[in-house]
C-alpha cells in the first residue's frame, strides 16, 4: 500500500514570516506604498509617535518591490527551516525580533534621512548563524570566518564604494547579530536565546 504524499508546514515561523511579508507587499501595491511607509518601514520619526517603536520591528516585513521580496524570501526559505529545526521556533522568533530591532535602531540613530525596509538584515543574520551549524563549544568554525569575510566584507566595501538603494548597514548589523547569537547559542550547545 502506497503512502499518500502530503505537504507539511515544516517551518512554521519562516513560512509564516514569508507569507506575511508577501501579504504586506500585496497591500503595499494596493495602497501605492502608503501602508509600507506607515507600518513597515523605519525612519526618523518623533519618539512621541507609538508607530515609531512598532516600525523598529515591523520594517523587516516590508519590501521595496517584488524583486526585493523574492531575493530575501529565497534566502529565508533556504536557510530558515534548517535553523528553525536546529534552534526551535521560539529562538528563531527571538533572532528575527532582535535583528529587526537592532537594524531599526541603528538606522534611526545613525541614518536619519534613510528609510529602511526589508528582511535583508534577518537574511544576513541567518547566513552567519548557519555557518555555525555543527560547531562545538570552544571552536570557531572556519566556515564562520570565511562567510563573515566574504559576506560582511563585501557589504563594507560596497557601502564605501557604491551608492545605491541597498542598505549595507542593515546587512552588516544583521550579520553582527547573527555572529553574536551564533556564538552564544553554540557556546554551550544551548538552543534558546
Amino acid at each position: 500500500m502506497k503512502k499518500k504524499l502530503k505537504i507539511s508546514y515544516n517551518s512554521p515561523v519562516i513560512l509564516t514570516f514569508v507569507l506575511i511579508s508577501l501579504i504586506v507587499l500585496m497591500i503595499d501595491g494596493i495602497t501605492k506604498g502608503k501602508s509600507t511607509e506607515l507600518l513597515f518601514m523605519t525612519y526618523r520619526a518623533p519618539l512621541t509617535d507609538p508607530l515609531t517603536y512598532l516600525r523598529f520591528f515591523t520594517h523587516v516585513l516590508g519590501h521595496g518591490g517584488l524583486d526585493h521580496f523574492i531575493g530575501n524570501a529565497a534566502y529565508l526559505l533556504l536557510l530558515g527551516p534548517m535553523l528553525e529545526e536546529k534552534y526551535g521556533s521560539r529562538t528563531i522568533i527571538a533572532i528575527i525580533a532582535i535583528t529587526a530591532f537592532m537594524t531599526g535602531l541603528v538606522n534611526f540613530i545613525f541614518f536619519p534621512s534613510v528609510a529602511l525596509c526589508g528582511a535583508s538584515g534577518v537574511v544576513f543574520a541567518f547566513i552567519i548563524l548557519a555557518s555555525y551549524t555543527g560547531s562545538k563549544d570552544g571552536e570557531l568554525p572556519l566556515t564562520f570566518i570565511l562567510v563573515a569575510v566574504i559576506y560582511i566584507g563585501q557589504q563594507v566595501v560596497e557601502g564605501i564604494t557604491i551608492k545605491d538603494n541597498i542598505s549595507n548597514m542593515g546587512h552588516i548589523v544583521g550579520g553582527a547579530v547573527g555572529a553574536v547569537l551564533g556564538y552564544l547559542l553554540n557556546r554551550k550547545k544551548g538552543n534558546s536565546v
